[in-house]
């Protein structure tokens, strides 16, 4: 099958015949004028016009013949019609996409038609810049001479089906095949599709499809093929989507899952936007702050770039973030009802797809998100999510079935990851979900109107008791305690009897050291005594005994002259008020002798200089 670019070349090359025959023409006159002269040259020019209007006539139709005549596949007139559908180019940018290299090659590589095009999808959630990717390869895909039609999905499959009706049309369709169609003699998008499938050198962008289940014809799944989507086509049809899931698109659809962009390539984004911001290193930092993603670098970028902005560098916009979040990234926008601009703000990208998914039956998963984007910025055990944690925190009876379809939705939409940990030969790892740094600022912002109190006090309830759990089932337990570790610290002192937190934490800080994670035992260890020496006075025996496990835990990760210095301050202090001779004093006399021991060792050694002989 001829491919619809050779249509094009003829048409190409037989202007160029007919350029080239007119010069001809006018050399000819030129040179009979000065051969002959001007009345001999006015009869040669006659015969000379003569035989080049034959010619002409010749190199004129094979300029204007149409692919048709030529033989040309059905797409035929997308030249001509092409340029008439001005309504379907794809959008401008005019900074260069970063990072992306390895999706535009995958999706030239489909446009080729090796791996037979078909339909891809660019998925991921909001802000990883799918549109942007698209619109790149989109003009890469102009510039190689492809038919480009870029089409905006309107959560109306009537418009789609207008939409690809019109650009089948100017790859060729026939009117009367439309109307065939339209008076019931044959089914639009079987016409439509039927069409694409035999025609080559297109690539069809369909942006923003975020609620498959609604393209249509009808309810059926768009992973059966038979609606408006589909992967018969002879080009490329390419979809953007938050949509993530196999299921959704089915098992012939290549996706292309977004990540945020690496550090270097973040940081680059920042200084295209900012160059006098600062250095790359601060930049790059700036874009670890910011998880790598598109729209907050773009965001970030752009408000550092304004003269009368009150933070003009990366380090102090970075700073910032931690207590005005709100009012940088997390600023609300007046415009956010229409889903085009709330697309385009952090603060509000994330609502469109729980939008989406609360129209598709899942309530809990706006609760679930906001509650897990009240912990940490670190990977959450499953084994904490349970009925019982949401039923306290919502007030709502919630079941284990509940949980799992919001989790999957949650997931399906890209606004948690999900993992698991490994543990130890023998042991069961433990599943886990996390959350885009950004998705857990822009979550844990509470609605105005709102308190966080309850569900705060069902977390820390439900922690501690998972603490407990994990440290009681010793090395069984030892992977969900790594998990918990960095979440149980905030519990301390946040309403919860202190007593009963600090136990808890002493207990999973035991467990961890049992497990050999010395790092996550001197954090817990750190914030034990922090929290002691405010609750309690800083001789008080909890806190003697906190300051005395925090050198231990010091010795055990070698930083031995540290520990010894803890030590001998509680030593000091433990002489005073308890005693010389007390057992909590003994304790920490010989603490002491073995970190300067471990310190002496750790010393270099300088070898004995012998006086010189004369």
């Amino acid at each position: 099958m001829r491919v619809v670019g050779r249509g094009r070349w003829r048409w190409a090359v037989g202007r160029l015949l007919l350029a080239l025959g007119a010069s001809g023409v006018g050399g000819a006159v030129v040179w009979a004028v000065v051969r002959f002269g001007l009345e001999q040259a006015d009869q040669a020019a006659g015969v000379i016009g003569s035989v080049a209007g034959l010619v002409g006539l010749g190199v004129s139709l094979v300029a204007t013949r149409s692919p048709e005549a030529a033989g040309a596949s059905p797409g035929r007139g997308w030249v001509s019609s092409a340029a008439g559908l001005s309504g379907y180019q794809p959008p401008q940018s005019s900074t260069p996409v970063r990072g992306r290299e390895t999706e535009l090659s995958t999706l030239h590589r489909l446009a080729k038609g090796r791996e037979g095009g078909g339909l891809a999808v660019i998925c991921g959630t909001g802000g990883l810049g799918k549109t942007t990717l698209a619109a790149e390869f989109a003009r890469r895909a102009q510039r190689a001479g492809k038919a480009v039609f870029w089409v905006r999905w309107q959560e109306d499959a009537g418009l789609l089906a207008d939409d690809l009706t019109r650009v089948a049309q100017a790859l060729g369709l026939p009117e009367s095949a439309v109307a065939d169609a339209h008076s019931g003699r044959a089914v639009l998008v079987d016409t439509v599709w039927g069409h694409l499938a035999v025609t080559r050198g297109w690539v069809v962008v369909v942006d923003n499809v975020d609620t498959p289940g609604r393209v249509g014809p009808g309810a059926e799944p768009l992973a059966n093929y038979r609606g408006w989507l589909r992967p018969d086509g002879g080009g490329l049809l390419l979809v953007t989507s938050r949509d993530t899931s196999t299921a959704t698109w089915g098992m012939r659809a290549h996706l292309i899952a977004l990540e945020p962009l690496a550090e270097a390539d973040a940081g680059a984004v920042l200084l295209q936007h900012a160059p006098t911001a600062g250095t790359p290193e601060e930049a790059r930092a700036l874009g670890v702050r910011l998880g790598g993603l598109p729209l907050a670098l773009d965001a970030a970028g752009r408000y550092l770039a304004q003269p009368t902005s009150r933070h003009r560098t990366f380090t102090s916009y970075r700073n910032a973030l931690e207590a005005e979040f709100e009012d940088l990234l997390g600023a609300e926008h007046p415009g956010a009802s229409d889903p085009e601009v709330a697309r385009t703000v952090v603060r509000h990208t994330w609502e469109l797809s729980l939008a989406h998914l609360e129209n598709e039956g899942y309530p809990l998963t706006r609760p679930l998100l906001h509650l897990l984007a009240l912990l940490e910025l670190a990977p959450i055990p499953s084994s904490l999510i349970t009925p019982a944690l949401l039923t306290d925190a919502t007030g709502t009876t919630v079941t284990a079935a509940e949980i799992d379809t919001a989790l999957a939705g949650l997931h399906r939409y890209g606004l948690l990851s999900v993992g698991d940990s490994g543990s130890e030969p023998g042991h069961a790892g433990a599943a886990h979900v996390a959350l885009h740094p950004l998705v857990r600022d822009v979550m844990a912002l509470t609605p105005p109107g709102t308190d966080d109190t309850t569900a705060l006090a069902a977390l820390d309830n439900h922690l501690l008791r998972a603490a407990e759990e994990a440290a009681q089932a010793g090395r069984a337990g030892a992977v969900t305690a790594l998990l918990l570790s960095p979440h149980l610290p905030p519990v301390l002192g946040r309403g919860t009897e202190y007593a009963v937190a600090a136990d808890a934490v002493h207990a999973l800080a035991s467990a961890l050291e049992a497990s050999g994670h010395p790092a996550e035992v001197r954090q817990l260890r750190e914030h034990l005594l922090n929290v002691s020496e405010r609750f309690l006075a800083p001789d008080h025996p909890d806190t003697l005994g906190s300051r005395n496990n925090l050198a231990n835990a010091l010795n055990n990760l070698g930083h031995h002259q540290e520990a010894a210095d803890l030590h001998h301050t509680t030593l000091t202090t433990r002489e005073r008020t308890l005693g010389p001779d007390h057992p909590h004093t003994l304790s920490s006399r010989n603490n002491l002798a073995n970190a300067e021991a471990n310190a002496a060792a750790q010393r270099p050694s300088h070898p004995r200089r012998w006086p010189r002989r004369r």
